[in-house]
């Protein structure tokens, strides 16, 4: 009956349980917290976009964030909960997202509010080494983006519809790293819309 109670509190754990932030992103695992500062490039000007501060637990999973707007407003705010994390905005209702692990490396995580009112949800895919392969939206644009890297490095997302048609390419170019080998300046543009992103990392160790 133990072993049948151990089983059981094992397999509900591992539903629960969501991936490592800092493995599925690429980052080393002795990493207490990172801010990031996303500028946008405008007639080769740096714009800030949005700043955001994660800090993480010590098997790397976010323990909260906030993310703010290029004026300094709060955005976004997130908490990690015993089996959920919770997430705060300005002018809405705080969604609730649970994390369920499925078979052939894969996790459903499903955001609701408080009254059980479903808000997005996203099946996330994983490499067989623990990075993004791809996610797909199951509620708002139902659009796909697959993750394809060079020698583990991350470097173009494709973003494909329902129907598998096209919607954008995403080159993704790390132009500097720290001696850890996480990356310290990371480049995306987008192919469909010529926009271009950098972001900053700064580590907190």
């Amino acid at each position: 009956m133990k072993k049948l109670l151990f089983c059981l509190l094992i397999c509900i754990l591992q539903s629960c349980a969501s991936k490592q932030y800092l493995k599925k992103h690429g980052f080393s695992n002795d990493i207490k917290g990172i801010v990031e500062k996303t500028y946008t490039i405008e007639n080769n000007q740096k714009k800030l976009l949005q700043t955001k501060t994660l800090n993480f637990t010590k098997n790397g999973r976010v323990k909260t964030s906030k993310t703010l707007d290029n004026l300094g407003t709060i955005i976004e705010e997130t908490e990690k909960r015993l089996w959920f994390e919770k997430r705060s905005y300005p002018n809405k209702l705080p969604f609730y997202c649970k994390t369920r692990w499925k078979p052939k490396q894969r996790e459903r995580i499903s955001c609701y509010t408080q009254k059980q009112y479903k808000q997005n949800e996203i099946i996330v895919y994983y490499t067989q080494n623990g990075l993004i392969d791809k996610i797909v939206d199951n509620f708002s644009t139902f659009y796909t983006h697959q993750y394809k890297y060079t020698n583990n490095e991350l470097t173009r997302i494709v973003v494909t519809d329902k129907d598998s048609n096209l919607v954008d390419t995403i080159k993704v170019e790390c132009l500097s790293k720290d001696n850890k080998g996480n990356c310290l300046e990371q480049k995306k543009e987008s192919t469909s819309s010529d926009s271009i992103y950098i972001t900053f990392f700064t580590f907190t160790y």
